[in-house]
């Protein structure tokens, strides 16, 4: 992850205000000559982190912390998947009941990722991280000797609240550490272990499950938990500044909670009860309603915090104290063009990704009659090739711009997920393989270059608001997903009819297809939405950065 920057760029400077860095290392808390000088909680500035064109080595150890943590998040949310046939046999519960322990987890990482800009105001990194590997190792003990379906799921919810701030968490420490002309080249890199991770997790699941059974997987979290911990209290240095008069909108925090999980209860009470029926549509409608209201109050709380903090900088320092908390999530950053196409474009990318990580193990599994290992090494070589294009993507990102890049990417995901839903009772299993290795490199190029895209088109001030929205949509997208298409292939299964088998693989057929549709809807909004044959290259960012000095200049 150490890069090496240009010699023009401005934020690379090997000085601060014309002192040497290790001397002002020293006296900061960083280090000098590699020997640490302070104590771990003494926060690290940029000008520490990245000196003469590289990452200190103190930078580099707490960003490879950082990312290892976030990686075993993001391992987790997908791990069950090959398990999940399994479950949901031995609880005896539908199918659609089951995937509440993948959805449950991107939902509630959903709901946790608009309170990270609250949590990095108002607490340390140190602090962030350890409270919520202490509640990530909880939760996996839970899970690993629960009895019942909903202890189990209980234990889930945990986790993904033990992980859920851990990707922004990283988001926001490399766009504050990296130069405006490497991010892409970071958030590549960073990226390659985060694309892995969901790949990566229900091959191992599936071994695990056949091996020693599905608990056994929350028992390797619950050791993997602890020892994100002892590496967190070791071992991780602070970024940033901490406000302790921060304040968080927690009733915002529970109106997206009635929102977001009402809106996924009546979707999946679809299966259980007619569509007329208040278990479903109603509710949905509470859902609606919870959505709505969190959306009004995040407005008007961005309009009233706008307007006192321009009347503080004209009044005495008692009006800017008296200054009300910016919203949970800042929806303003919506107004930016450039940043709500690249926040739909990884949306619709997280949906689709999600869906089929859940029902191609069913296929797999439940139609063709293969192990859960085989599913899982089935849908493995899919890592490999998102990890590959994840680098490669953010590299392109930086000297071709998001538009060829995204719009390559989201090319060979469709053509891949075409090429998959010609499946039938007889196809080589290893043809799911291949098509998912295609899909996976086609994902690689759209999601980071499209984010880190995105997220530079905005001012550097509204990075962590932009980081929280982002990824909060993505989330949400992905936990809707499976849901969604997952009721809808057991509605194709029912309309089907006659052989159980014929009909389950008809309705993942056309799920898959439905599936291709969303990602041609995404390959129009690239082409259409994201403008600029350079956009987001390293010179569309620096031009940007200059406009910006210039009219604050011209003030």
């Amino acid at each position: 992850m150490t890069n090496r920057s240009d010699n023009n760029d401005s934020s690379t400077e090997t000085s601060t205000n014309g002192k040497n860095p290790k001397k002002t290392l020293a006296k900061r808390g960083g280090t000098a000559g590699g020997k640490r000088v302070s104590t771990l909680s003494t926060p690290l500035s940029s000008d520490e982190s990245y000196v003469n064109g590289h990452l200190s080595r103190v930078a580099l150890a707490s960003l490879a912390i950082l990312t290892f943590i976030t990686f075993v998040g993001n391992f987790t949310q997908l791990q069950l998947s090959a398990a999940l046939p399994t479950i949901v046999s031995e609880f005896g519960i539908s199918v659609t009941t089951g995937q509440w322990l993948t959805s449950i987890f991107q939902l509630v990482m959903g709901v946790m990722v608009p309170l990270t800009a609250f949590l990095t105001r108002r607490f340390t990194t140190r602090q962030i991280v350890i409270v919520s590997m202490t509640v990530f190792a909880v939760g996996s003990l839970l899970a690993w000797v629960g009895p019942t379906f909903l202890v189990v799921l209980a234990g889930r919810l945990l986790e993904a609240v033990g992980t859920g701030v851990m990707w922004p968490v990283l988001q926001i420490t490399v766009f504050s550490i990296y130069p405006l002309s490497r991010r892409g080249m970071a958030m590549g890199t960073v990226g390659m272990a985060m694309s892995v991770a969901p790949a990566l997790g229900p091959t191992f699941g599936g071994f695990q499950t056949d091996s020693f059974g599905w608990r056994s997987i929350f028992f390797t979290l619950t050791m993997i938990g602890v020892f994100c911990l002892l590496l967190a209290i070791f071992g991780l240095r602070n970024f940033g500044t901490t406000d302790d008069h921060a304040k968080a909108d927690f009733f915002s925090v529970a109106m997206s909670v009635l929102g977001f999980g009402g809106l996924m209860f009546g979707f999946t009470n679809i299966e259980s009860y007619a569509p007329s029926n208040p278990m479903a549509w109603g509710a949905m409608l509470v859902g609606l309603c919870g959505i709505v209201w969190f959306v009004v109050r995040q407005v008007r709380r961005a309009k009233a915090y706008t307007v006192a903090v321009r009347q503080s900088v004209d009044e005495s320092d008692t009006a800017q104290r008296t200054t009300p908390e910016p919203p949970l999530l800042d929806l303003g950053v919506l107004r930016n063009r450039s940043f709500t196409v690249g926040t739909i474009c990884a949306a619709l990318s997280f949906f689709a990704f999600s869906s089929i990580m859940v029902i191609m193990p069913l296929y797999i599994q439940n139609d063709r009659g293969y192990s859960a290992t085989i599913s899982g090494l089935v849908m493995m070589p899919g890592a490999f090739g998102m990890c590959i294009s994840q680098f490669f993507g953010g590299k392109l990102l930086d000297r071709l711009g998001a538009r060829p890049v995204a719009l390559s990417g989201t090319l060979v995901l469709l053509f891949g997920t075409i090429m998959m839903s010609l499946i039938d009772g007889n196809t080589w299993i290893w043809w799911v393989s291949i098509w998912q290795f295609v899909r996976q490199i086609g994902m690689g190029f759209i999601i980071m270059p499209i984010t880190t895209w995105s997220l530079n088109c905005l001012d550097p001030t509204e990075v962590s608001a932009g980081s929280a929205v982002t990824n909060t949509v993505r989330q949400i997208a992905g936990a809707i997903g499976a849901p969604v298409l997952v009721i809808l292939m057991e509605t194709l299964i029912q309309l089907h009819g006659g052989d159980t088998i014929a009909a389950s693989i008809f309705g993942t057929q056309w799920t898959l297809r439905v599936s291709a549709f969303i990602v041609f809807i995404q390959a129009l909004i690239v082409l259409f939405g994201v403008k600029g044959a350079g956009a987001g290259s390293s010179r569309d960012v620096a031009q940007r950065a200059i406009a910006r000095i210039r009219t604050v200049s011209h003030r």
